[in-house]
C-alpha cells in the first residue's frame, strides 16, 4: 500500500523536484515548492483527504466552519514553525533526538481516522467518552481550538517522504538563511494548499446553500458517506504505516 501511494507521490513530485533545483537561490520559493511536494506525500495526502472529508461534510450541513478550517491550517503551520525554530536555535542535536518519536506519532493517525469515521456513521457511540468530554470546557474540545489541535497532530505524523523534505531539504536552508525561521511557516501553508483551494471554491460559489436548498437530507447522507470514506482512508493509512 505504501509503495502504491509512494509511486503516485513520485509521479506528481518529480517535475516539482526539478523545479526546486532551479530556484535554489530563492529559499522562500524552495520552501513553498517543498511544501507542495509534501502535500502529496503519503502521510500528508491521507491527512489532507481526511480533513477535506470531515470539514467538507460539515460545510455541506451548513455549519460555518471556515474559522475552524483556518485554525486547522494554523495548527499545521504552528507545528512546522516550532520545529523549524528549534532546529534554527539548537541545530542538529535537537533534530536527531526529536525524530525518534515521529514513527509513533504516524502510527496513531490511521486508527484515529477509522474511529472518526465509525462515529460519523453512527456505529461507534463512545458514550463513555462523551461523558468524559462533557467535563472538558467546550472551547477545548470543539471549535477553533479543537481544530488547531487536529491540525497540529496531523503535522506531527511524519512519514519518510515528509522527513526527507522537512529535515534533509528544508532545515539546511533554515540554518543557513538569515530569515530561515520564516521558511517552515511557508512550508506548512504550502502543505495545506489543497484544503485552501477546495474551501475557497466552496465559499466563493456558496456551494453549501445551493446543496442545502435541494434537500435537508443531504447532510445526513453526506455524513454517512464521509464516515465511510474516512474508514477507508484510515484502513489504508493503518495498513501503510503499520506494515500490514
Amino acid at each position: 500500500m505504501y509503495g502504491l501511494m509512494s509511486k503516485v507521490s513520485q509521479a506528481i513530485t518529480e517535475p516539482v523536484t526539478i523545479l526546486i533545483h532551479s530556484f535554489e537561490q530563492y529559499p522562500i520559493v524552495v520552501a513553498l515548492l517543498l511544501g507542495l511536494v509534501g502535500a502529496v506525500a503519503p502521510c500528508q495526502l491521507t491527512g489532507n483527504m481526511s480533513a477535506i472529508t470531515l470539514y467538507g461534510n460539515r460545510t455541506i450541513q451548513m455549519k460555518d466552519d471556515m474559522g475552524e478550517i483556518l485554525f486547522f491550517i494554523i495548527g499545521k503551520v504552528a507545528v512546522f514553525s516550532s520545529l523549524g525554530l528549534l532546529v534554527w536555535f539548537f541545530g542538529e542535536t535537537f533534530e536527531t533526538s526529536l525524530t525518534d518519536y515521529f514513527p509513533l506519532f504516524r502510527k496513531v493517525i490511521g486508527p484515529l481516522i477509522i474511529v472518526t469515521g465509525l462515529v460519523l456513521i453512527g456505529i461507534l457511540k463512545l458514550d463513555f467518552l462523551r461523558k468524559l468530554t462533557m467535563r472538558i470546557p467546550t472551547r477545548l474540545r470543539n471549535g477553533k481550538l479543537g481544530s488547531f489541535m487536529l491540525g497540529a497532530s496531523f503535522s506531527l505524523a511524519f512519514c519518510p517522504t515528509m522527513f526527507v523534505l522537512f529535515f534533509l531539504w528544508l532545515m539546511p536552508l533554515v540554518v543557513t538563511t538569515s530569515y530561515g525561521f520564516v521558511l517552515p511557516a511557508v512550508f506548512g501553508v504550502a502543505t495545506s494548499l489543497p484544503l485552501i483551494v477546495l474551501f475557497f471554491f466552496i465559499w466563493f460559489f456558496d456551494a453549501k446553500r445551493i446543496i442545502m436548498k435541494r434537500s435537508m437530507k443531504t447532510g445526513r447522507i453526506v455524513q454517512r458517506l464521509a464516515g465511510a470514506i474516512l474508514i477507508i482512508i484510515g484502513i489504508a493509512d493503518t495498513m501503510t504505516f503499520w506494515g500490514i
